[in-house]
């Protein structure tokens, strides 16, 4: 079970501090575990898909808070497949949800979905910012314009993923479309938990010690 829970986790490094030492530790795990993807900052997509073995590389837009305009964030989307990433995560706009533009939220995932091309998109909701109604439209507005993915979290909020927010994503997105647990999934309990209530994906910068067993924390954020 620890071995097919590796094909779960965006095995992830993000941060200010992040270093290449820190990458390259995060790549020789990732491709000995054989973990779904590693996650890193656009600065190391280049580096990361020059180096990884059969793992996908994950990237960030918008990233953490997803004020950026739509321009600026299709522009981030359109380098990091330039320089090879096979996923996105994008930050959605949460100032435009909790306005109720819904259209402004839309036309962004529509926009930075073709800038992905074939590429996956996963879209980060900050579901620990938002009310239960908000979350719902959230859901609903990431599926409407085609993201392949709905996101918990970035990890630098308040708060991150909880097996109830996962079961109500789940609910809303249908089978057919991914759910990513990200921000606090620490153990491989925290994991399972979230795969039984619907995830997909697991994002965490505890990949080797959720298969471990480790109930521990080396990451400098909370993803």
């Amino acid at each position: 079970m620890k071995r097919k829970m590796a094909e779960f986790i965006d095995h992830t490094k993000l941060g200010p501090s992040v270093t290449y030492e820190d990458i390259n530790k995060l790549i020789s795990e990732a491709n000995e575990y054989k973990f779904k993807s590693v996650c890193v900052d656009p600065i190391y997509v280049n580096y990361a898909k020059k180096h990884v073995d059969g793992v996908l590389v994950c990237t960030v837009v918008g990233f953490p808070h997803g004020t950026s305009k739509t321009d600026v964030k299709v522009l981030e989307t359109k380098m990091a497949v330039k320089d090879g990433a096979d996923e996105i995560d994008m930050v959605s706009n949460q100032n435009a949800l909790k306005n109720r533009e819904d259209n402004y939220v839309l036309n962004e995932i529509r926009a930075i979905k073709k800038a992905c091309g074939n590429k996956v998109l996963k879209v980060i909701i900050e579901t620990s910012n938002l009310s239960r109604a908000e979350k719902i439209r959230a859901c609903e507005l990431a599926k409407i314009g085609g993201a392949d993915f709905v996101k918990t979290s970035t990890g630098f909020h308040k708060g991150g993923a909880t097996v109830e927010d996962i079961a109500l994503m789940r609910k809303i997105v249908g089978p057919d479309m991914g759910v990513k647990a990200s921000g606090g999934v620490r153990t491989y309990e925290d994991a399972k938990k979230m795969i039984i209530a619907g995830a997909s994906r697991i994002g965490s910068s505890n990949g080797v010690k959720i298969l471990k067993g480790d109930d521990c924390n080396d990451s400098n954020t909370s993803y």
